[in-house]
C-alpha cells in the first residue's frame, strides 16, 4: 500500500464554534468547551483511508512543557469505542478521499491553547502532520464538568451575556450602573490566556501551573490575584480611593471591561489607572465568563473591612457627631465582589455552587492580595476554617459597628444601637434588568436560632441591640430629591416610645465622605437643640444641606454622611444614627430614531441637562454596546454647557448582531463625572 498522505484539512471553526457556544468569539480560531465532541475533516491525496491498513492517531499538547503525567499532553488512536474519561477520536464518515473524525476531550481537561498533530501509519511507515491549534474552555453545559450549571437561563446570563448591571449607591438608595463585560469581543480571550501565562505561579513552575488549569478553584484564585497589581505581579488594575485620578481614568468613568483589558495589553501589561471595587469585580467577571466559568458581580451594602478580624468595628465621635479618630477598620457604603459557580471537590460535601472571589486588594491571603474562592454556604454557616478566606468575608457581612461617643471630659460612652452591616446583598436578575436580593444565601434571618448558632460557631458575640421598643428611638430621613446642584433637607426623627414626656438634646452633622468610608470636610451642622417630646410622639429636627456648602467638598463618589446624636437627659444614654446620602447625578436620556435592524444604519440621540448653577466644561460622552458600536465612540463637545442648558448630540450606529442589546453611555466634565445611562435596543434580524 502507498503511504497515506494528508493533503488538506478543515477544523470547521464556524460549525464547531456554534455547537460549542463560542461563535461570538469570531471564526478566526477554533474555540471549544471541554468534554464536548468536535468534528474535523481530513482529505488525503491519491487514496482514501482504509480501515485495517492505515492507523491514525492524534497528539494534543498544551503549555510550554507538555507531559502525559501532568495531563498537558495526550496521544490517542482513532477507535470505535471511545472512553469518556480521556481524549478520544472516532471515525464519523468517509467519502472517497475525505474522512470526518470526531475528537473529544475529557470533561476535566486542562484549559488553554492546544496544538494538534495527526500521525498516520501504514506498514510501519509513518508521517506526522501539524494540523492546527485550538483553545479549550470550561464547559458549564457538561454534567461532568466541575463548573456544570443545570439551568439554561442561568447559563445564558452568567456565561453568555456580555452586558449587565452593577448595583451601587447606599442601602437607602440602591441604583445600578450598566457594564459591558464583553468577554467574546476580539482579543479578550487572548488577553485572558496571557494573564494566566504571566501569573507568578506560572513563572515559578510552568509545568505545575499548566497541570492545575483543569481546576476552576485554582483558576479563580489566580484571576483574583491578577486583576489587582498589589503584588508587583503585572496585574491589570491599580486601585485608588483618594479622589485624585488626574494621571489616569477615574474609577467612576469606566463602563466596560474591554477598554481596560485592551489598555493593559497595549501598555505591555502595566497596571491600568484606576480601579475601585466594582471595576476590579467586573473585570474579574469578564475573565471568568470568558474562560467558561459562570460568574456574576455581587454588591454588599454597608460592607465591613475588619482589619484585625475581631468582628467589631469601633467608631469614635464627639458630642457634635464629628469623627474623633481615624480607624483602620472601614465601613464601605457598598462593596462589590464576584461569585463564580463551581464544585468544591477539595472540601467536604455541601460546599459546591456559588463561591466568592474578591479581586479588590484589601488583605493578603497566603501572602498574596487575593481572596477566595470561598463557598457562600460556608459564609452562611460560619465555617471559618475552610478554604479560602472565610473569616474576612464573614466579617464583611456580619461585623458589628459600635459607636463610642467621646464626651467633653474624655469619657467614652457606648451608643446603645449599632448600625447594620451586610444589607441588601444584590446582583442582577437572570434575564431581566431588575435586582435580585441574595442576602439569604449569606446569612440566616436576624434574631433567628440559626443565626445564633452560626455566631457561636464563629465565636462572635453580637453586640448590636435590636430596635428598642422602650425609650427613645432615633433615625435619619432625607427629603425627596437629593439632586446634585440643589439644596435638600435631612431630618433627625425622634420617637418617644414611653408613657412620659422626655427631654433630650439632638445634634446633626453632615460631612462629605468617600465610598470606602473615609470622611471629608463638613458641609452642614446644627447647633445642639434641646427638645421635649410628648409620650408616644415623634419630633423632627431639620438640617438643610446647601449646594454652595457641598459643591466643592463632594468627591466623585457623590456621598454625604449624616450623623445624628441624641442624648437622653433622663437616662444619660446616647443614641447614634448614621445615614449615607447619595447626591444624584442628572439622568442621561437616550432616544432611538428609526426601526432598529441588523446591518442597517440606526441613529441614537443622547442628551443631558446641566442641573448646576455653573457651566460644564470639557464635556465628553463615551458610548459603547456589544454589537452596536465598534469598540467605544467618544464625542467631545466643543462648547461649555451653560446652567440648565441641554448637552445633546446624535450618532450613527450600525448594529451587527440581532436580539436584545444594551447601548451604554458615560458622561464626563469638570463639574459632573461618572454620569451613567443605558437603553435596551431590540435589533430585528436582517431579512433574508
Amino acid at each position: 500500500f502507498a503511504d497515506l498522505v494528508l493533503e488538506t484539512w478543515d477544523l470547521h471553526c464556524d460549525r464547531n464554534g456554534r455547537e460549542h457556544r463560542t461563535a461570538a468569539m469570531g471564526c478566526q480560531q477554533l474555540v471549544l468547551r471541554r468534554g464536548q465532541p468536535f468534528t474535523i475533516t481530513l482529505r488525503f491525496s491519491g487514496r482514501g483511508y482504509q480501515e485495517g491498513v492505515d492507523k491514525l492517531s492524534f497528539n494534543v499538547e498544551t503549555g510550554p512543557c507538555p507531559s502525559e503525567t501532568s495531563g498537558t499532553s495526550s496521544h490517542f488512536v482513532m477507535t470505535d469505542c471511545p472512553e469518556e474519561s480521556c481524549w478520544s477520536a472516532v471515525m464519523q464518515q468517509q467519502e472517497g478521499e475525505s474522512l470526518s473524525v470526531s475528537l473529544c476531550s475529557p470533561p476535566d481537561a486542562r484549559i488553554g491553547r492546544y496544538s494538534v498533530t495527526l500521525e498516520t501509519c501504514t506498514d510501519y511507515q509513518g508521517s506526522s502532520y501539524q494540523i492546527g491549534d485550538f483553545i479549550l474552555l470550561f464547559n458549564p453545559w457538561h454534567p461532568e464538568d466541575t463548573v456544570f450549571m443545570r439551568d439554561e437561563n442561568e447559563r445564558r446570563e452568567y456565561v453568555l451575556a456580555q452586558d449587565g448591571l452593577i448595583y451601587q449607591g447606599t442601602c437607602d438608595y440602591i441604583f445600578s450602573i450598566p457594564w459591558n463585560f464583553g468577554q467574546f469581543e476580539d482579543d479578550v480571550l487572548a488577553i485572558c490566556l496571557n494573564m494566566l501565562d504571566i501569573n507568578p505561579k506560572h513563572l515559578r513552575d510552568q509545568n505545575r501551573d499548566c497541570s492545575r488549569r483543569n481546576d476552576p478553584v485554582y483558576i479563580g484564585r489566580v484571576v483574583s490575584a491578577m486583576v489587582n497589581c498589589n503584588d508587583e505581579d503585572r496585574g491589570v488594575l491599580f486601585g485608588r480611593w483618594d479622589n485624585r485620578y488626574e494621571d489616569g481614568m477615574s474609577p467612576m468613568a469606566w463602563i466596560g471591561s474591554v477598554d481596560i483589558l485592551k489598555r493593559w495589553k497595549n501598555f505591555g501589561c502595566q497596571p491600568v489607572k484606576y480601579g475601585q471595587c466594582w471595576v476590579f469585580a467586573a473585570v474579574a467577571c469578564t475573565v471568568m465568563r470568558c474562560l467558561g466559568i459562570p460568574s456574576r458581580v455581587v454588591t454588599n451594602y454597608n460592607s465591613a473591612h475588619d482589619t484585625n478580624a475581631n468582628l467589631t468595628i469601633d467608631r469614635y465621635v464627639n458630642e457634635k457627631g464629628e469623627q474623633e479618630r481615624q480607624s483602620w477598620d472601614k465601613i464601605w457604603n457598598f462593596h462589590c465582589w464576584v461569585e463564580s459557580w463551581m464544585a468544591r471537590p477539595d472540601l467536604a460535601a455541601g460546599y459546591d455552587g456559588w463561591q466568592v472571589l474578591d479581586p479588590t486588594p484589601q488583605e493578603k491571603s497566603e501572602g498574596v492580595y487575593c481572596c477566595g474562592p470561598a463557598p457562600v454556604k460556608a459564609i452562611k454557616e460560619g465555617d471559618m476554617l475552610l478554604k479560602y478566606d472565610i473569616p474576612f468575608i464573614f466579617a464583611e457581612v456580619n461585623a458589628d459597628v459600635v459607636y463610642w461617643v467621646v464626651q467633653g471630659d474624655g469619657m467614652q460612652k457606648q451608643s446603645i444601637r449599632s448600625s447594620d452591616v451586610g444589607k441588601f446583598i444584590s446582583t442582577k436578575s437572570v434575564g431581566r434588568d431588575s435586582r435580585e436580593d441574595i442576602t439569604h444565601n449569606y446569612k440566616y434571618p436576624e434574631g433567628s436560632e440559626e443565626e445564633r448558632a452560626v455566631f457561636e460557631k464563629a465565636e462572635h458575640q453580637k453586640k448590636s441591640i435590636g430596635e428598642e421598643d422602650e425609650g427613645l428611638h432615633l433615625r435619619i430621613k432625607v427629603s425627596e430629591g437629593a439632586n446634585k446642584g440643589s439644596d435638600f433637607d435631612v431630618f433627625a426623627v425622634v420617637n418617644n416610645n414611653t408613657d412620659e414626656e422626655r427631654v433630650c438634646r439632638v445634634t446633626l452633622c453632615a460631612r462629605a465622605t468617600s465610598h470606602n468610608g473615609t470622611l471629608g470636610p463638613q458641609c452642614g451642622l446644627t447647633d445642639p437643640a434641646d427638645i421635649d417630646i410628648e409620650p408616644r410622639a415623634e419630633k423632627r429636627v431639620p438640617l438643610r444641606i446647601l449646594y454652595e456648602e457641598y459643591r466643592d467638598k463632594l468627591t466623585q463618589d457623590n456621598l454625604i454622611k449624616v450623623v445624628a446624636l441624641l442624648k437622653d437627659h433622663q437616662t444619660g444614654d446616647i443614641i447614634v444614627a448614621v445615614r449615607d446620602i447619595y447626591v444624584e447625578n442628572p439622568p442621561i436620556k437616550i432616544r432611538i430614531l428609526g426601526e432598529p435592524m441588523q446591518n442597517r444604519k440606526l441613529v441614537a440621540e443622547i442628551s443631558l441637562v446641566n442641573p448646576l448653577a455653573v457651566p460644564l466644561n470639557g464635556c465628553v460622552f463615551v458610548v459603547e454596546g456589544i454589537g452596536l458600536t465598534e469598540g467605544q465612540l467618544v464625542k467631545e463637545l466643543e462648547e461649555p454647557v451653560e446652567p440648565q442648558a441641554e448637552a445633546k448630540f446624535r450618532m450613527d450606529l450600525m448594529p451587527r448582531l440581532s436580539g436584545l442589546q444594551k447601548l451604554m453611555v458615560d458622561f464626563e466634565s469638570d463639574q459632573l463625572t461618572g454620569v451613567k445611562g443605558y437603553r435596551n435596543v431590540i435589533i430585528a434580524p436582517q431579512p433574508l
